[in-house]
């Protein structure tokens, strides 16, 4: 594909109209029928006696970007000379973990082109990367192009609304219909199955490879963890031994990293460790190598005697292994702040006690100047730099 999709940014998109129009000779039918069993329904491809276009202007409601009932949409287009010719919004369905997308459009002219298929692939990795469950989207029976685009590209038919549009929808064969994709899904790795390791010289390449792949477009436009782990093996707080690889088949598909860091207070200073990047390769989440990297290495850490640990991470993974947000523990960033994403968790039981201050890890963590990670990058594939919502910049 020659077009490039780029973000849309609500501010500057929101209640753009999108001139959704099509001609279609061919409908799926919709018949529902009562029967002494309950119902029967069927849905069967026909064809019209004389072609019928659908314009905006039919209806009150015109489909707009960031609409308000859209509380958390997220759009992407493309544009050529400063015109609008495709756009995509999707819209976390939190409350059943799906992903919406509630805008799909390319200009006539422009269509056939791969542009929908891109479009698609961008929401499907939105939702691999939010963990959602499928992407669901609407259509209409009679817009049997579309129908027939999104089966192609591994959608299915999960339901349908016979008077969404009009009260006889079924009569006038636009028949809302809801279509969905849903992730394989992926069986939970044993510890059997992996080799857990420390890393050695000749891993220094795919473990940065693999990690680069883990953050690219998560956190940033691209990511600068790969080039922190570079940096950390020569640091003085890096720990070597603590740190570990996972492998499968030979291939480094997960790592994590420890480093010493301290908790301050006016009496002075205690050790604690902290560990980042943990990564796993995207194709191999999901299916609980983090976790089993994470329990092995701390317990090679309790082992070790290390009291506790205090990250900066995700606030809907952590938890669930046992971690905490640090107020619980009476330590603060440097700015004296808590927020969900700071935990710790004690290693051994009432190892945290009497650790109490201001946490500082090696100053490594923050010195990724971007000049630096840019030539860094030359080493590796080229990927696309694309936005995604809840990054944070």
């Amino acid at each position: 594909m020659r077009y490039e999709i780029v973000h849309l940014p609500k501010e500057q998109w929101k209640g753009t109209v999108l001139p959704i129009r099509y001609e279609t000779d061919r409908y799926y039918d919709v018949s529902v029928k009562k029967t002494e069993a309950g119902f029967s329904v069927a849905i069967e491809k026909k064809s019209f006696s004389e072609p019928v276009t659908h314009t905006p202007e039919e209806y009150d409601f015109p489909d707009r970007l960031y609409a308000a009932h859209w509380e958390n949409a997220y759009a992407w287009g493309v544009l050529e000379g400063g015109e609008l010719i495709a756009a995509m919004e999707t819209d976390q369905e939190v409350w059943s973990n799906r992903l919406r997308i509630t805008e799909l459009w390319v200009k006539e002219g422009y269509r056939r082109q791969g542009i929908g298929r891109a479009f698609l692939n961008i929401a499907k990795e939105q939702a691999r990367r939010e963990r959602r469950r499928a992407v669901i989207l609407e259509t209409q029976s009679c817009n049997v192009n579309a129908v027939d685009f999104y089966l192609h590209e591994g959608f299915t038919l999960i339901g349908f609304d016979a008077c969404c549009y009009k009260n006889n929808d079924l009569d006038r064969k636009e028949v809302r219909l809801e279509l969905g994709w849903f992730p394989k899904e992926k069986a939970r790795l044993n510890r059997g199955e992996l080799e857990i390791r420390p890393e050695t010289e000749a891993d220094h390449y795919a473990a940065e490879e693999m990690t680069r792949r883990a953050f690219f477009n998560k956190h940033h436009l691209g990511c600068d963890e790969h080039y922190l782990v570079h940096k950390l093996r020569r640091d003085k707080d890096y720990l070597p031994e603590l740190s570990r690889l996972a492998a499968k088949d030979g291939a480094v598909i997960g790592a994590i990293y420890y480093s010493r860091a301290r908790v301050e207070n006016g009496a002075g200073a205690r050790e604690i460790l902290t560990f980042g990047p943990l990564c796993v390769a995207p194709e191999w989440q999901g299916r609980g190598v983090g976790e089993l990297l994470l329990r092995e290495t701390m317990a090679n850490a309790a082992e070790m005697g290390y009291k506790g640990i205090v990250i900066y991470g995700e606030p809907d993974y952590y938890p669930r292994i046992g971690f905490k947000t640090c107020d619980h523990f009476c330590i603060t960033t440097p700015e004296g702040k808590n927020f969900d994403a700071f935990m710790g968790i004690e290693l051994c039981p009432g190892g945290m006690e009497g650790i109490e201050g201001k946490f500082y890890e090696s100053e490594v963590f923050t010195d990724l100047p971007k000049d630096e990670v840019e030539a860094y990058d030359v080493k590796f594939p080229v990927f696309k730099k694309m936005r995604f919502p809840g990054q944070w910049d």
